[in-house]
């Protein structure tokens, strides 16, 4: 089956792949451009967990101010300072940072959660469900559900990303991953608002 040269350029740029790669997953997917995308995806995110394990200690500082009311800074990592330079990778460190700025997260991931924040929030979801008279036996499940819940929307790599809902930012920052070739680490941040007090 022929498919369009333009459709193999927009897959090509959307996944970075090269244009063989695309032009035979388009073909595998009968021309089905989103199915293509979608299989194009589940391999590069294959990929990327792998990548993961690699050091990153190039990358860039980044910001964003929304309004003059709220202001970001977050530090993105790479393995090279080609990345670095590269557009892609430094419109990913702005969608970030607008991301952060938007969803306020508190922790970068659920890795970084200090245990105190943990076990008072684990107290707290057990005392109430202990007030609500849920079963004894079910009270441990029932937490852990809800601190699983709590700290994924606390935690910006488990947030959905503002740009696409459909995704987490932990999927977005994995899909480049794919595209650039290299292991991306969003390490920290932070975010001012005007008039927020500590």
């Amino acid at each position: 089956m022929a498919v369009d040269i333009a459709q193999i350029k927009r897959l090509k740029d959307l996944t970075g792949v090269g244009l063989t790669d695309a032009k035979a997953a388009l073909e595998a997917a009968g021309g089905d451009f989103d199915k293509a995308l979608k299989e194009m995806r589940a391999k590069g995110l294959t990929k990327a967990e792998k990548r993961g394990e690699r050091q990153a200690l190039a990358g860039v500082i980044g910001n964003y101010n929304h309004d003059n009311r709220i202001g970001v800074i977050v530090e993105v990592n790479c393995e090279t300072d080609f990345v670095a330079r590269n557009e892609i990778f430094v419109n990913l460190v702005k969608d970030v940072a607008m991301h952060i700025a938007a969803s306020n997260p508190q922790y970068v991931s659920r890795e970084q959660v200090p245990a105190a924040a943990i076990k008072s929030a684990e107290d707290e979801f057990k005392d109430k469900a202990s007030k609500e008279g849920k079963p004894k036996d079910m009270i441990d499940k029932i937490v852990a559900g809800q601190i699983d819940k709590y700290f994924a929307e606390r935690c910006l790599m488990s947030q959905p990303f503002v740009k696409n809902p459909d995704q987490t930012v932990g999927d977005y920052v994995k899909e480049h991953i794919a595209r650039l070739g290299e292991n991306i680490v969003v390490r920290r941040f932070a975010r001012l608002a005007l008039g927020e007090v500590e």
